[in-house]
């Protein structure tokens, strides 16, 4: 009997450890996920590309002004060569459910001055089945500015 309990417990305590490590994991690649969503928008950005712009931004996508608002933000930040994340700051760090944030990025493509902007994101963490959407990017700020 007391062989039982002790396997039962092992058994037991292996799947707890299986378990937290599986949310840990996932709840550490939401940085990962949102800088490779944000790095997306850049490298459109950089080509003039604001259709696909407005795609990885849906929530902006459906608001008229911001549409707007977009398309002429990207005829200006159009700039040859291959995009280079300069600093990236994410929206919010560790999370295990949903939460929005505001996050930095400071980037450039080719042989172009640095531009940094801010970006707003929702976070999924794994509790709440994990993934990331970039709610809207700003105008370009200065070099030392904060997103505040």
């Amino acid at each position: 009997m007391r062989r039982v309990t002790i396997v039962t417990a092992i058994v037991f305590g292996a799947f707890v450890f299986l378990g937290i490590s599986f949310l840990l994991a996932r709840a550490l690649t939401g940085q990962g996920a949102e800088r490779s969503e944000v790095v997306d928008v850049l490298r459109a950005q950089a080509r003039g590309d604001a259709p696909a712009v407005l795609r990885d931004l849906p929530a902006c996508a459906r608001e008229p002004a911001c549409a707007q608002l977009t398309r002429a933000r990207v005829a200006k930040l159009k700039r040859p060569g291959k995009v280079e994340v300069l600093n990236f700051r994410p929206s919010v760090g560790v999370t295990l459910t949903r939460r929005s944030g505001t996050g930095r990025v400071a980037w450039r493509a080719g042989n172009s001055l640095p531009v940094v902007q801010c970006f707003k994101a929702r976070r999924e963490g794994p509790l709440t089945g994990g993934g990331v959407e970039l709610l809207a990017i700003s105008d370009p700020i200065g070099l030392q500015a904060s997103c505040g």
